[in-house]
């Protein structure tokens, strides 16, 4: 195969680069340290003030017994007949049945992966249950979370998924910070475009 000789001058251009390589302005910008200034305060703390400022609803819950009791009030304040839930492990944890059909529901109840409390990020995949869809499709969504699943940073949350799914990640990871917005129109902020309006996130201490 014959090469061209401005292709011919590019490739001897690249070999030579490659054998001198330019010495790196910043050496220390590169690393594994964290480029973010490490937390201030409890996880628990950092992440509800982050979330809140996102238009996040946020309820700290003491144990188990008072997620059932916070949840059925806000069910009763909102009039919520139609709550979905697709997952085994939460539905005990619900004062009320549960809707089967996503279509048309008031709320859908998801658990998450992980918090992430420097960013107020609830992290999702569609490893877990409800799939691609609950979190995305209601207009509404309740999301139940332990304190054990906060972390500070995406890098643990990223390490924590990659320890928990060995080699076979998940298709999908999602980062969920506060409701779907958008200023695509005139930049004027719409919630609730592309996801749930309201995002409900309880948090349960079972310490």
């Amino acid at each position: 195969m014959t090469i061209s000789s401005s292709k011919e001058n590019i490739l001897k251009k690249i070999r030579q680069a490659l054998s001198n390589p330019v010495r790196v302005p910043f050496p220390k910008s590169e690393g594994n340290n964290s480029v973010f200034m490490p937390a201030s305060q409890e996880l628990e703390i950092e992440f509800a003030e982050e979330f809140t400022k996102l238009l996040g609803k946020f309820a700290f819950c003491i144990d188990q017994s008072d997620l059932q009791q916070q949840l059925q009030q806000l069910v009763i304040e909102r009039k919520w007949e139609n709550i979905y839930c697709a997952e085994n492990e939460i539905q005990p944890l619900l004062p009320f049945s549960n809707s089967s059909s996503l279509a048309g529901c008031d709320a859908a109840i998801t658990s998450c992966e992980y918090l992430i409390a420097r960013t107020g990020s609830i992290v999702m995949s569609s490893a877990q249950p409800f799939g691609r869809t609950a979190n995305l499709y209601a207009p509404v969504h309740i999301c139940i979370a332990f304190v054990d699943q906060l972390v500070y940073d995406i890098k643990e949350g990223l390490q924590l998924l990659k320890d928990k799914y060995p080699g076979n990640l998940p298709s999908l990871i999602t980062f969920a910070t506060g409701p779907s917005r958008t200023a695509d129109i005139e930049k004027t902020l719409v919630v609730g475009v592309h996801g749930p309006k309201e995002v409900y996130l309880f948090l349960v201490d079972k310490r």
